[in-house]
């Protein structure tokens, strides 16, 4: 039996850049067969041609309900199965008060949630068939504490958080495990774009070495970098009044940065 053959089945969504491509790398290299997904079929076809008996290329707009169902069936027809889906796709973008936009609320709830349930819809009929499934959401530190300009961002994550943890109730009885991945800052093009400090920011390929150590034990979440998942856990368990001037602190401190 050859490496590949004795890996897990997985779909990764969000696999052409930052997280989602080192995380790709690793699983890869640990000789398992992965469908990958994203909008930039270029990067997904360079991982392609360099592990051609392991990737099934997937690309798409998750957003697209029946886009995401043809790569399901897709998957379905080429492996039968899914031992592991990690829904990694998602984007950023900050509000700004004085300017309060809807539309971008939407737009973050849609790549974040919207496209994130698609995939489960299509994802469970194939997870249902493995012997062991495992089902692992990335969401975000920026759940368990409040941050400026973070509304839309913050409310797209704590969405998938009480999905997720919801969905790990109601699936025990397929026995399909359910993992929420809560990162903090991590250096991608994503967040490159940001205009403000990011402590303790990891970099890409750190980040997915550690998620993959940890993935095998399916635990309920993998959170990261420890200090400073304290310590936002720590602000969270202050008085609301004390969050509130902590946060404006933080508001005044960015105020004259611009939106990148």
């Amino acid at each position: 039996m050859t490496q590949h053959d004795s890996g897990q089945r997985i779909w990764l969504t969000g696999a052409s850049s930052g997280i989602g491509a080192a995380l790709a790398e690793v699983l890869l290299q640990q000789g398992h067969r992965l469908a990958v997904s994203a909008r930039n079929t270029t990067a997904l076809q360079a991982l392609a041609d360099r592990f051609p008996q392991q990737v099934l290329l997937a690309p798409g707009d998750l957003t697209d309900a029946a886009q995401v169902k043809a790569i399901g069936e897709r998957i379905g027809q080429r492996w039968g199965a899914l031992d592991q889906v990690i829904l990694n796709a998602g984007t950023c973008e900050y509000i700004e008060s004085r300017q309060f936009e809807a539309a971008m609320i939407e737009r973050v709830m849609r790549t974040n949630v919207f496209a994130t349930s698609h995939c489960i819809e299509a994802a469970l009929p194939l997870l249902r068939l493995s012997p062991a499934p495992h089902l692992v959401g990335v969401a975000s530190s920026v759940t368990y504490l409040p941050l400026p300009r973070a509304e839309a961002y913050g409310a797209s994550k704590a969405a998938m958080r009480y999905l997720f943890e919801a969905l790990r109730i109601d699936l025990a009885a397929d026995g399909i495990a359910v993992t929420l991945v809560s990162p903090g800052f991590v250096d991608t093009p994503l967040t490159r774009g940001n205009d403000f400090p990011m402590p303790m920011r990891w970099p890409a390929d750190k980040a997915a070495q550690y998620i993959a150590r940890r993935l095998p034990k399916r635990p309920h979440e993998i959170a990261f970098p420890t200090p400073f998942i304290a310590t936002l856990k720590l602000l969270a368990s202050l008085p609301t009044g004390l969050q509130l001037a902590i946060g404006k602190r933080l508001a005044r401190s960015g105020k004259q940065d611009s939106n990148a």
